[in-house]
This record gives structure tokens, sequence and C-alpha cells, in this order.
């Protein structure tokens, strides 16, 4: 395909068969498709491909990987919008989880999810012959999606509330926060797919770079945008006192910032050649989101 845009629809029919089949019921099942299957940007998978195609392979090998980052991604966010964090009542233009299913069924959705996500990665990936690196490959989604990575940014963010933060504290804090899980887009397929170590640090590099574009991008839109721009409920930052990049630094410092960052990412992107193209061409839709 010309551009990684056109694996979208792919994506989705690979969620949708996913959700199919999950082996939950009734309201369960109801709830964690609900969330899954409500749209979005789908960076993660789309990054996950982008990387893999550095390997060479059947780009079809790695859909199983796309979706488990997404059912991830997806639990993060219903546990998110809860009304004992974020407290948000709309994602991705519609209703959030705990609107429509309750607090409960909301919590219970997103446990579900991110267990399913790890018995999705193991069914399709559980051959040693075909997948040597596998345990590898789910070791650094685990440890990114938990305590060491986004899991411990939420915590920051929610002990931030309120309080001054350092530029410093909010780098880490986000660094965990978004760009955790977005790393392990990017490098969890390449160690999958046994690509070199000195293109899984290139990897490893830009995801860190493309959270905080993610991030500051985000923060910067949360205060110009709309609700139906964003999805979301926008001014939700300042309202709750949270410190972000434009509270901590104005809206001109910050587009300042994402600019040099956008261009340091640019640059990490054409340090894997020719078949890095997908990921040049993500790196520049984050930071054209409408501004």
């Amino acid at each position: 395909m010309n551009s990684i845009f056109d694996f979208r629809e792919i994506i989705e029919e690979e969620l949708k068969k996913a959700a199919d089949n999950f082996p939950a019921e009734g309201t369960l099942k109801e709830a964690m498709s609900y969330s899954l299957l409500a749209g979005g940007k789908r960076i993660r998978p789309l990054l996950a491909l982008s990387s893999w195609k550095l390997t060479g392979r059947d780009m079809e090998e790695i859909y199983p990987l796309a979706v488990c980052l997404e059912m991830i991604h997806t639990y993060s966010l219903i546990h998110d919008d809860l009304p004992a964090m974020d407290n948000d009542d709309l994602r991705r233009g519609k209703p959030t989880s705990h609107k429509v299913f309750g607090e409960a069924g909301a919590i219970l959705a997103g446990d579900a999810l991110l267990n399913e996500a790890f018995t999705h990665f193991l069914k399709n990936y559980g051959d040693p012959v075909k997948y040597p690196s596998a345990l590898s490959s789910l070791l650094e989604i685990s440890g990114k999606a938990g305590s060491e990575g986004m899991i411990l940014g939420q915590m920051m963010d929610m002990e931030g509330e309120g309080k001054a933060m350092s530029e410093e504290y909010l780098n880490f804090m986000h660094s965990k926060k978004t760009g955790a899980l977005i790393t392990a887009s990017l490098t969890a397929p390449a160690i999958l797919g046994g690509l070199g170590d000195e293109k899984i640090n290139i990897l490893n590099d830009l995801g860190s770079l493309l959270g905080l574009l993610f991030q500051i991008e985000d923060d910067m839109l949360d205060f110009t945008a709309t609700a139906e721009d964003l999805g979301k409920s926008p001014g939700k930052d300042k309202r709750e006192d949270k410190t972000t990049y434009v509270t901590l630094l104005g809206l001109e410092k910050s587009r300042i910032i994402s600019e040099n960052i956008y261009r340091k990412a640019l640059e990490t992107a054409d340090l894997l050649g020719p078949e890095g193209n997908y990921l040049t061409e993500i790196t520049r839709s984050l930071y054209s989101r409408k501004k």
C-alpha cells in the first residue's frame, strides 16, 4: 500500500474480528466491544505496522500484535475516563464507557480488555520456532504498559493535579503516560521480527520523541480545538488545574518545542532508510493535527 493510513480499514476489520471472538458474554462483551470499536486514530496499530515493515516480513503477521496494542490503549482510556481519574463524559465522540455501562461495568470492561490483549498475543505468537523472540516482545509491551511505564505516568499525573510541576517532571511523566506504549508499538514488533539492535534503538528513540510530540500537540489542542474536533471535552486540563505544556510554558513556547521535536523525529525516522517511510508519514500526521 502507498500510505500507512490505507491500513486503517484492515485494522478496523481485525478489531471487529477480535471483538466478535471475545469469549465474554452479555453486558461484558458488549462493553468491551463498545469502547474497542468506537473509532479513533489507531496510531499504535499503525506504528506497529510501520515498524514491522522494516523486517521485510508479511504484513499480515503483525495484525494480531496491532490488535493487542489497541486493546491495551482502549482499556487505559476506559479507566482514565472514570470519575476517580479524569472524569470525562465523552470519548471518541461518544459517551464514555462508565456513562453507558456504569462505573463497575467500565472497570470490568477495561480489566477484560487488558487480559484479552495478552491472550490474543499468546494465541497468535506462541510458536517458538516461528517466533523465537515472542516472549521478549511480550515483555516489552507489558513493561511499557505497566508499573514502569504507562500506569506509572498516570499515577504521576494524578498526584500532580493542583500542584506546580517543573518541565523536567512533565517530560518524564509523559514519557511514561503517553510515550511508553507508543514506544512499545515500535519496539515490540521489531523485537518479534528479529530486527537488529541498532534499528531497535532508533525505534526506541523515535518512540520517545513521538510520545512527547503527541502529548504537546494534545495539550495545545485542548486549548484551541472544539469537542467535535477532539471527540472529547476540551478545556478540561485548565478547569481541573492540571499542569500541561501550555499552562506551564504558554501556547507559543509549546508550539516552538513541538516543532523542534517534530524535526528531530523526522531526522530519527530518516535513519531507518526508505523502509521507514511509513514512520515519516505518521510523524508528519501527528504534527499536522488540527490546531
